[in-house]
């Protein structure tokens, strides 16, 4: 998927600048994306450049002036257009895991360490996932906010990025007691 499709998506929520969609792709799509500020800078010209959004300026005292971009009706077909099509399966590229793969052969200690810091990482994010639900949510009902929200894809991703750190944070603490358990024996 081109970090291009991900920005639009992001832009549905409304116009934003740069530094917006970087602070809102920490906070929503972050779960299944990631891209650093520099990307999505570079993103957003040649996206400019090929007609899928647009920048207006606002001139800023004391600051440097701020371009707020937008979807243009090209991006909104081009969005359309690429959820039209069937995506590719999803690869998992981890660094621990093959850290996890060589603990045999390698400093347990060390992977035990990693193991738990990605666990403590993993409920930091199910924590500000869980904000944002509630802020999502603002005091109803799930069931009565999927009936009457304007977008549910928002609410539905957030979804899956609560569920895939609760199960890091499950496949974390059962890892680290089965490598307890295997350091204990004699």
């Amino acid at each position: 998927m081109a970090l291009r499709n991900a920005i639009m998506a992001a832009l549905l929520e409304g116009e934003a600048s740069g530094y917006d969609l970087a602070k809102g792709f920490d906070a929503s799509v972050a779960n299944f994306w990631m891209a650093t500020p520099q990307q999505l800078y570079r993103e957003l010209e040649k996206m400019e450049a090929d007609g899928l959004v647009r920048a207006r300026v606002i001139r800023q005292e004391r600051r440097p002036d701020k371009r707020l971009f937008s979807l243009t009706d090209a991006g909104r077909r081009a969005l359309h257009d690429f959820t039209a099509e069937p995506p590719r399966p999803g690869a998992m590229r981890e660094e621990l895991m093959v850290q996890v793969q060589a603990v045999d052969a390698g400093d347990a200690e060390a992977v035990r360490a990693a193991i738990a810091e990605r666990r403590e990482w993993a409920e930091a994010k199910i924590a500000r996932y869980e904000r944002l639900r509630a802020r999502l949510l603002d005091g109803r009902p799930e069931e009565e906010f999927l009936a009457h929200a304007e977008r549910v894809g928002p609410y539905l991703t957030l979804l899956r990025g609560l569920s895939f750190e609760q199960e890091n944070v499950r496949w974390a603490e059962r890892a680290l007691a089965i490598l307890e358990r295997r350091s204990t024996r004699v």
